[in-house]
């Protein structure tokens, strides 16, 4: 998004602060151990582990963080992950390149990826190793057809629900639901009671789990 502006967060991990919309892409109190929360052991530890193959759908990918992080544990699992990721307007090249997550995380082996997942096109698949596809695609969520029963976890991960509160409707969560394979997990870091409410109006059941550093709670959603 333009004139968005970087900024460190408490655990030395960036952010983009976007004026305009006087919001942050991730929690000003940890970029880092926030995403690795809400999505990774929230959402991606909570699948079994028979589960070899995952269809996983982004609502955000933002800074490219979200991706960062399951690529790399897609490897260490040894699980394949097909990753599809909705941005209708994606971060400035300029600004990826100071991003310091790969730094932080896995030293070489992160930069690497951090450029692939950046530098991978918004029409076709790329693959990006043995156990890792990603397909972007930039454009409104409400302007993408998905496949019905198709993913097994979602990365709810769209501006807060007091900046796009479009984005956090019982349509919204109800047109997700039906993407999502039986069981199917979302999880997501707002426990807005609007936001509760709407998924479960939508068909999920939730759970509110100990949120980041700087939040009370997360939530787990499961159709």
């Amino acid at each position: 998004m333009k004139n968005s502006i970087l900024q460190t967060t408490a655990d030395g991990s960036h952010t983009l602060f976007v004026p305009e919309l006087n919001e942050h892409y991730h929690s000003v109190n940890g970029a880092l151990q926030e995403s690795e929360l809400v999505f990774i052991q929230n959402g991606l530890y909570h699948l079994p582990q028979c589960l070899k193959e995952i269809n996983l759908l982004e609502v955000g990918f933002g800074t490219g963080l979200n991706a960062l992080l399951t690529v790399l544990e897609a490897k260490k699992q040894r699980r394949k992950i097909n990753y599809i990721a909705i941005e209708p307007e994606p971060v400035d090249a300029e600004l990826i390149e100071k991003l310091n997550y790969p730094a932080l995380i896995e030293g070489t082996e992160a930069v690497g990826y951090f450029r692939k997942l950046h530098a991978a096109g918004w029409v076709y698949p790329s693959f990006l190793s043995d156990y890792f596809i990603i397909s972007k695609i930039q454009a409104k969520l409400e302007e993408v057809v998905l496949k019905d029963e198709q993913f097994h976890l979602v990365y709810f991960d769209a501006f807060g629900p007091d900046v796009q509160p479009e984005l956090w409707t019982e349509h919204v969560f109800s047109q997700i639901n039906k993407c999502m394979k039986p069981e199917g997990v979302l999880v997501t870091y707002s426990c807005k009671g609007t936001v509760k409410r709407a998924l479960k109006a939508a068909g999920f059941s939730i759970e509110k789990l100990p949120g980041p550093s700087g939040k009370r709670e997360g939530l787990r959603a499961v159709k």
